[in-house]
């Protein structure tokens, strides 16, 4: 009995996986076509104590490849005790003073706290003094790509969207940690990407995520979910999903990749897994929770494996065929994501992550349901 289980588990599996890897090839490169820029832009970041971070942010806005008088920064502060306004008042000086003669429009405003979430309240805020209808958000720690406003501007002009998800992923040292989260990470945009191309959006990335401020209003921004810390990306996400699905798209291209550092510590990437998978009892789409449980179930069976074995429940056999199943679509979905990355060399490390992962899976569940996480020095409960 136990053995069909574990096997209609991995076929159901297979099944989904394969469905996901797919709709990736079904999402269209987009390739950039030199069109004359027509979008105007404002681009949100909330931060919080990112002094370390905002030099690299600052220097990649600084290098936008995108008309000044197009678009403009809001940069929240969310009660920030280091050097992180200073730095960005610097950075003002400078654009104001020695480029002048093409000076960017940034400024820097207080979040205005209305909610337990600090992010959603800081965007709200941003929302409300913005100057143009596309609204686009990224994080403090991240790095913007030169043609990133192009990109998006062609997209806009050619499909007309009310909501665009663009990818994301991660920069920095290969350290063994680091190489656990980029591969991680890249299944969660092999993940994304393959749910808009079978029609079936499952998440999205607030580092790299574009709307129209007038959907926003239209769909009553973070109210409904503003009592979750987390989210503001996933739940806003659902909204334009409920609203009008088929203006919402997926940026496939590699002009508009934003990079953003992975956890520092294993315990900031527990806080971290914790804050996300905080987010999946409050998700009202059911495929994302269908396709959520049987990610669990299929990372479950593959611990009971070697249980199961030494207990002669199944067959060592059978079990090495149905690890070698559940690894084999696992990889190939990541394969095809990371080489949109271009970031295949990550890829000798799948043997080993793929054994790690569903003990680091499985406990981030669990976890999810008795821990409190920290996020930018706060501390908030699931």
């Amino acid at each position: 009995m136990l053995t069909l289980l574990f096997i209609f588990v991995i076929i159901t599996y297979l099944l989904i996986i394969s469905w996901l890897s797919y709709g990736f090839d079904d999402v269209n490169d987009f390739k950039v076509q030199d069109l004359p820029s027509k979008t105007k832009f404002t681009v949100i970041i909330p931060f919080r104590n990112e002094a370390q971070n905002l030099p690299n942010l600052l220097d990649s806005i600084s290098k936008l490849n995108y008309p000044k008088s197009m678009f403009e920064v809001i940069l929240v502060d969310d009660d920030s005790e280091d050097e992180s306004v200073a730095i960005i008042e610097k950075f003002i000086d400078i654009v104001y003073t020695e480029l002048s003669a093409n000076e960017i429009d940034i400024r820097i405003i207080k979040n205005e706290r209305t909610s337990i979430s600090p992010k959603k309240d800081a965007i709200t805020s941003a929302i409300n003094v913005s100057k143009y209808d596309w609204i686009i958000t990224t994080d403090a720690d991240c790095v913007l790509p030169k043609y990133w406003l192009d990109t998006f501007d062609e997209f806009i002009q050619l499909k007309n969207s009310n909501c665009i998800v663009a990818p994301v992923t991660y920069h920095g040292k290969m350290t063994f940690l680091n190489r656990f989260q980029f591969l991680d990470f890249l299944s969660l945009q092999g993940a994304t990407i393959g749910s808009f191309g079978i029609k079936k959006p499952l998440m999205c990335n607030g580092a790299n995520f574009a709307y129209r401020k007038s959907k926003f209003i239209s769909v009553k921004g973070f109210k409904g979910n503003d009592t979750i810390a987390s989210g503001d990306d996933v739940f806003l996400l659902e909204k334009f999903v409920e609203h009008k699905a088929e203006k919402v798209h997926y940026l496939k291209s590699k002009n508009s990749i934003v990079t953003t550092n992975p956890a520092k510590s294993i315990k900031d990437l527990i806080h971290q897994r914790v804050r996300w998978a905080s987010k999946t009892s409050q998700n009202k789409n059911w495929f994302t929770k269908l396709v959520g449980l049987v990610v669990l179930l299929g990372n479950l069976v593959c611990l009971g494996l070697l249980p199961a074995v030494y207990l002669q429940v199944i067959t060592l056999k059978i079990a090495i065929t149905l690890f070698i199943i559940k690894g084999s679509i696992d990889f190939l979905l990541l394969f095809k994501t990371a080489r949109f990355f271009r970031q295949d060399h990550l890829l000798v490390s799948y043997l080993f992550s793929s054994i790690m992962y569903p003990f680091f899976s499985v406990s981030i569940f669990f976890l999810s349901f008795f821990k409190s996480y920290e996020w930018k020095s706060r501390t908030f409960k699931v």
